[in-house]
């Protein structure tokens, strides 16, 4: 321990920020305001602020703010655009939260290889803007207009990643700053290798807690020469959810297949201006060739005509299309409306897929009883779901019963071989979960691993391991 080091926590900060505000000027800000926006601010959880911002706009910039926090032992937080879930945003231990919005550049497209390099900063609806000219999209969609960094952080997927995979099937390699202030290269754009432990998969889902990404290798797809979109609407929730994993289990190459229960739905119907049947309805998309597309479509037809699906409603054009799947992105903004002056608390399991209709029955069943206002969607064709709770947040009796529902949730899902999280992450809301996921033994690897990159515990810290 250096002399720095040593000091008390109030005299390390206060050094940090001098040196921080030296190196960054005006890109360097204590505001209260601008430090509460960059907490938590879409879950239960309180916000907690870090103590200033630095808005980096290079990898050199990332590794001279890493450099000083280190040299005085100040916690570091990363920040894309705040579309976390789960509270990693927050700084429990105060320190100095890192936003890379402005490191928003596409460094590179090889188009011919199917892969392309960017910055952290860059959201996903900007790089398919950029690449769409060249026939090239990249698939993953959680819905909101993520950053790359982020969602590598969180290992996010979303609504494509039952045909196309999530974040840690789609990156190639990253370029990472250590806790030290170093700099590494994760993996190559090679389609696959055997050369050492992959660094890349590791970093991928870390949530910030071993480094800070800042660039990104990315595989890309073609566009699909066809694409057409439905809704197809079933008179059970089991029915829709038997269907999908019917669907599923078949070997049907579906692009996307969502759920919407019927408290859903009627939202999207209000806020969206949908004309939908109020019932249990499942999103869907095929890409392909026109023939394979055609296929594709006659066989779900037939897999949903059996579990008493209606028949489906057709989008086509692109304009019909984007409309319906704004509807499925809006769903937390269209939720608002059910339960006034409540705050939603958005929460996530995933399960084996042929336990899928089983562990949505069962919510559904808990949210009836518990007399709870809590709307179900979910990315069904990989047995992730999500609820949308209303809650008075200042009402104990309310978070008592918020407390039960998810501790259920939770154990449900575990119980039937599932996670804990799919894709929101763990961040702090999750961390008392993991250990009954993973066991003790697990728990101990992650913090060697934890131990070994961030001895001083700076990177992200009260995050992802469990509270000792």
């Amino acid at each position: 321990m250096d002399v720095q080091t040593r000091l008390p926590a109030s005299d390390r900060l206060a050094a940090a920020l001098a040196a921080l505000r030296d190196r960054f000027g005006q890109r360097m800000s204590l505001s209260l305001a601008l430090r509460q926006q960059h907490a938590n601010t879409t879950c239960y959880l309180p916000n907690e602020p870090p103590d200033a911002v630095v808005f980096a706009t290079s990898t050199a910039d990332v590794q001279d703010a890493v450099r000083i926090c280190a040299a005085h032992a100040v916690p570091i937080i990363p920040y894309g655009v705040g579309t976390s879930l789960e509270g990693h945003l927050n700084a429990p231990q105060g320190g100095v939260s890192i936003d890379l919005s402005g490191m928003n550049r596409v460094l590179a497209v090889n188009a011919e290889d199917l892969d392309c390099v960017v910055e952290p900063g860059v959201t996903r609806k900007q790089l398919n803007e950029f690449i769409r000219q060249q026939g090239l999209f990249f698939p993953i969609d959680p819905g909101a207009d993520a950053s790359i960094g982020g969602m590598a952080a969180t290992r996010a997927s979303g609504t494509n990643a039952v045909r196309y995979g999530t974040m840690r099937d789609n990156v190639a390699a990253l370029k990472v700053v250590t806790a030290n202030g170093d700099l590494i290269t994760t993996g190559s754009r090679a389609k696959k290798s055997s050369a050492g432990y992959d660094l890349t998969r590791l970093f991928v889902g870390s949530e910030g807690t071993l480094g800070i990404i800042t660039e990104v290798t990315l595989r890309l797809h073609g566009l699909p020469e066809a694409i057409m979109a439905a809704v197809c609407p079933f008179p059970t929730i089991a029915a829709a959810c038997d269907t999908v994993i019917a669907v599923v289990q078949s070997g049907l190459p579906i692009a996307r297949i969502e759920l919407l229960d019927e408290v859903q739905v009627r939202a999207s119907n209000a806020y969206a201006k949908l004309d939908l049947a109020e019932v249990p309805t499942l999103f869907l998309e095929f890409h392909g060739t026109d023939r394979a597309v055609q296929e594709q479509i006659e066989r779900f037809v037939e897999i949903a005509t059996e579990f008493g699906g209606a028949a489906p409603q057709w989008a086509s054009k692109p304009e019909d299309r984007s409309r319906l799947w704004q509807a499925r992105h809006d769903a937390y903004w269209s939720a608002l409306p059910l339960r006034p002056g409540a705050k939603i608390i958005a929460t996530d399991v995933c399960v084996p897929i042929s336990r899928l209709a089983e562990c949505v029955t069962e919510t559904k069943r808990d949210i009836e009883e518990m007399g709870l206002i809590a709307p179900i969607v979910g990315h069904v064709g990989d047995g992730n779901f999500h609820t949308s709770v209303m809650i008075m947040t200042e009402d104990a009796a309310e978070m008592a019963v918020l407390k039960r529902y998810m501790t259920r949730l939770i154990d449900r899902a575990q119980a039937m071989g599932g996670t804990c999280t799919g894709e929101h992450g763990v961040g702090q809301g999750k961390r008392r979960y993991l250990e009954a996921e993973h066991g003790a033994g697990a728990i101990a690897v992650m913090r060697s691993i934890k131990q070994a990159l961030d001895p001083q515990d700076i990177m992200n810290p009260g995050k992802v391991l469990p509270p000792r």
